[in-house]
């Protein structure tokens, strides 16, 4: 009998342990999410410092508890124009590898929470932007679906060298 309660509770470890979770958020009519693992904080937009000659999607960076960060445009990065501010406008401070940035986007929408098995692969060409940004799609329901980007590709050595300058 006890052997049975242990392989269930082992089942049910399993299965928690495939739930992951990410932080929605919006660019145009488009809901994106990045893994809530990866994210630091989150800010209200503030002026940036503007860089000579950097990325045309860099914004310019902030001085966070003095560590100088990049802010990246994200409707910019994906060729959608750049983002006109105002006070609903976000900053997600974003972690991985060494480095810390951070990203504008329009609004922050929800915490998800998905198992594994429930991200699909994103279709190519099925996204207005890059498919190798895409880790995948967590559908929501028959019309809504979440794209979560892959930022170490989004934001590799070669983007982020470019913004230092």
């Amino acid at each position: 009998m006890r052997s049975n309660a242990m392989s269930s509770a082992q089942r049910n470890e399993t299965a928690v342990a495939q739930v992951l979770q990410f932080l929605s958020f919006t660019i145009g009519k488009e809901e994106y999410a990045v893994d809530i693992m990866k994210v630091r904080e989150i800010r209200g937009w503030e002026e940036t410092t503007a860089l000579p000659n950097s990325l045309e999607y860099m914004r310019g960076v902030v001085n966070l508890r003095g560590a100088v960060v990049p802010i990246f445009d994200l409707k910019s990065r994906f060729g959608f124009g750049t983002t006109d501010v105002n006070r609903k406008n976000v900053v997600i401070v974003l972690a991985f590898g060494e480095h810390t940035i951070g990203i504008l986007v329009e609004t922050v929408s929800d915490i998800l929470s998905a198992r594994q098995d429930e991200i699909r692969p994103a279709p190519k060409g099925g996204t207005a932007i890059d498919v190798a940004y895409v880790q995948g799609i967590i559908p929501r329901d028959k019309k809504n679906m979440v794209i979560l980007l892959d930022v170490e590709h989004l934001f590799d050595e070669k983007t982020l060298e470019a913004a230092a300058g």
